[in-house]
């Protein structure tokens, strides 16, 4: 399978680079391939300006040079996978961006929906799991995530995996972490 892996953290030497590269590792050793997006080192512009705000009134869609190359990318994909930090149980501004321009409509909803087989977002949080699980916040991003964004574009096939406790490492915790996220890409899809 063809995976395009998008990945937003402002430090390359971050542990979401780190894991990201583990689960790169993992895709590749199951037989995919992946392509990389690197939402910061690309210098994305998350900000939607006229030039894609969708014309409802249309019966095509135009959209900027940058997000028809992004919709091509995306097309060239059978999977999708994101890797990022969450941030106030969200992903980081440049990935909504992201998600903002270029999920964009009759690409991704409305008139046209993505045909990818699978995503997964594969996000480090700094909290342990109960914190998440104490006001539902586990549920909530799953939802987010699984229905709000990825069903209702059309992917039926859609994971959310948490690697918790992730700023006070250790050794032997950050090596869990990122055997976490190889695994992650090993069985990516399944």
């Amino acid at each position: 399978m063809k995976v395009l892996t998008v990945i937003a953290h402002p430090r390359r030497d971050s542990l979401t680079f780190a894991a990201a590269d583990w689960f790169i590792e993992g895709l590749r050793e199951a037989g995919h391939e992946t392509e990389v997006l690197d939402l910061y080192r690309t210098n994305f512009n998350p900000m939607l300006w006229e030039a894609d705000e969708p014309d409802w009134l249309a019966a095509s869609q135009q959209y900027s040079p940058e997000v028809e190359r992004e919709m091509e990318r995306m097309t060239r994909q059978d999977g999708l996978a994101f890797v990022f930090p969450l941030w106030w149980w969200s992903m980081p501004a440049v990935m909504k961006g992201y998600i903002d321009r270029v999920w964009n409509y009759g690409f991704a909803y409305g008139s046209g929906k993505l045909t990818h087989q699978h995503v997964l977002w594969l996000t480090l949080a700094g909290a342990p799991v109960e914190r998440f699980e104490k006001r539902g916040y586990d549920k909530m991003i799953d939802h987010y995530f699984n229905v709000g964004l990825a069903d209702y574009c059309g992917i039926s096939s859609s994971n959310v995996k948490m690697l918790y406790e992730t700023i006070r490492e250790n050794p032997e915790k950050k090596e869990r972490l990122l055997d976490s996220a190889y695994l992650s890409g090993r069985h990516y899809g399944q």
